[in-house]
């Protein structure tokens, strides 16, 4: 009879939103560790998001909640940078129609205010932090990014978030027409991803 390998150690995916905790599943398939999630290991404490970049919000949070689980965290901080918005949301982009707006009255606000802007000035791009924080203090930041432009109405019914409204003219389909397997090849978050996948098989070695 085979034995069982031991299970590796755990990976905490500092996270609450479904949309998000099913991506990393698939995008960090094959790392050496188990993954789990703050509901899993019975964390209730919320951190929030008091940093001014993408990189503080994500260190904030992964170092938190390192400190209260004692396993290697992963965080992210992930938004939308329009250039005819001076790059709003930004670190706003999951408040920028309120704490408990809907996605849809998220970028329902993002198209209005850029009614009457013409497509070559629509041009746009998701960015995605990765902090990996351990009980020791190390810290490491992995860095993605996706070009578009923001498309004129919704469009597509998967993925979550502005997915709707970002339309990739190479691929002819906004993030939200993609299925999940074709998301997770081209987005911001499978870019950093990938570098946090290396680092973390890395460990193994």
């Amino acid at each position: 009879m085979r034995r069982r390998r031991p299970a590796g150690p755990k990976l905490l995916v500092a996270s609450r939103n479904p949309g998000k905790l099913r991506e990393y599943r698939e995008l960090l398939k094959g790392v050496p560790f188990r993954l789990t999630d703050l509901a899993s290991e019975g964390i209730q404490e919320e951190v929030a998001e008091t940093g001014r970049t993408f990189e503080e919000n994500a260190s904030l949070k992964a170092r938190r909640y390192a400190e209260l689980s004692g396993l290697l965290s992963l965080a992210d901080d992930s938004g939308l940078e329009v250039d005819a918005l001076g790059s709003e949301p930004g670190v706003r982009s999951a408040r920028y129609a309120g704490e408990h707006a809907s996605d849809a009255d998220r970028y329902n606000l993002l198209l209005e205010k850029l009614r009457g802007v013409p497509t070559e000035k629509r041009t746009a791009r998701f960015r995605c932090v990765i902090a990996l924080a351990w009980p020791s203090g190390r810290l490491e930041l992995l860095h993605g990014a996706r070009e578009g432009i923001i498309a004129t109405e919704p469009r597509g019914a998967n993925g979550f978030g502005y997915d709707p409204v970002f339309y990739m003219p190479e691929l002819g389909a906004t993030m939200a027409e993609l299925s999940a397997e074709q998301k997770n090849r081209v987005s911001h978050r499978y870019e950093a991803a990938q570098k946090a996948k290396a680092l973390l098989v890395s460990l193994a070695g």
